[in-house]
């Protein structure tokens, strides 16, 4: 990353290969051979250090290109493995943070992803006797962190920041410690070969991100760049976006969703705004009065703040040296 000048990102919202994972241990044996050599030996601390001096550089660079007051995201799972004959569970969570912090920048209250499951054979290796028995791992962790200062916000920011706004029910639902309404495969978009093969996490989680904690106009890192799940998010919702990725064949999966990227700009628009009138319709019914109306929309909301609210959606996307350029405009409505 060291194209990226410092203090040039406002957001950064990552999901890094999870250490101690089999799915990732090639991947591992590339970055850090000394965490194979590790596995080989019996000596999984010893791996799941090695793995994570891996990372360690890319937190790093993190912290120099985030903005003063910018917040950093990422989405880690733990992992659980037998290694030399000993179940246990790997922290890669509380390594990353560890690691985050040591880069300079400050933790925040995080949330736990409970991702849904309908295995039938997700309790198996537990078995139903004492005290042998162990609990089914079904959430991963979102590191939430800032970097130390503040974000100057000049005039044009402060509208741009008004613009941003999220509906207050949103606001309830987001900014709690644990989600339990996201799917964990990506949804919107039809499946790729390359997702399984990068274990990309939901657009649907990227989006929200990027709706919390960013504004419209922002630049968006994804230094686990993947299939392109951040600047997807990034696109759809008039943000600026930069990613980095080892492997060129998952630009492919990124292309395909391009073609379908306006489209699905205006369904997340579109979803939003329905869930806010059907909540509204809900207040009134309830005779619980809504105090403010939408400048633009003239449907009642609940504060001052989200009066000037507006939903971008995506017109069209070109290509320009080294990446693509998009157009947007308010979405229409109702």
């Amino acid at each position: 990353m060291d194209q990226l000048e410092a203090s040039s990102i406002h957001l950064v919202a990552t999901s890094p290969p999870y250490p101690m994972i089999e799915m990732w241990d090639d991947l591992f044996q590339d970055l850090a051979p000394e965490s194979a050599e590790a596995l080989a030996a019996g000596d999984g601390q010893a791996a799941f250090e090695a793995m994570h001096r891996a990372l360690d550089p890319v937190w790093e660079e993190v912290s120099r290109v985030l903005v003063p007051g910018g917040v950093a995201c990422v989405n880690i799972g733990d992992g659980v493995r037998s290694v030399d004959g000993t179940f246990q569970l790997w922290p890669n969570h509380g390594r990353i943070q560890q690691a985050l912090v040591a880069a300079g920048l400050e933790p925040l209250p995080g949330i736990l992803w409970r991702k849904p499951t309908t295995s039938p054979t997700k309790f198996m290796g537990s078995g139903m006797l004492p005290p042998r028995a162990y609990a089914t791992l079904e959430h991963e962790h979102i590191l939430v962190l800032r970097k130390p200062g503040t974000r100057r916000l000049t005039g044009s920011d402060k509208q741009r920041r008004y613009g941003s706004a999220y509906f207050w029910e949103e606001r309830n639902r987001w900014f709690t410690d644990l989600w339990t309404d996201l799917p964990g495969t990506r949804q919107d978009l039809g499946e790729h070969e390359a997702r399984e093969r990068s274990a990309a996490f939901p657009l649907t989680l990227a989006y929200r991100l990027v709706q919390m904690f960013s504004l419209q106009g922002d630049t968006v890192l994804d230094p686990f760049w993947g299939t392109g799940t951040t600047s997807l998010a990034a696109l759809v919702s008039a943000r600026s976006s930069v990613g980095y990725e080892l492997e060129p064949s998952f630009l492919e999966a990124f292309e395909h969703d391009l073609d379908h990227a306006p489209g699905l700009s205006r369904k997340l628009a579109t979803r939003r705004l329905e869930a806010h009138e059907a909540f509204a319709a809900r207040r009134e019914k309830e005779g619980k009065p809504m105090g403010y109306e939408h400048e633009a929309y003239g449907f009642p909301v609940m504060t001052k703040q989200e009066t000037q609210l507006s939903l971008p959606v995506l017109d069209a996307v070109s290509e320009k040296a080294g990446g693509w350029q998009a157009t947007h405009a308010p979405v229409a409505w109702p």
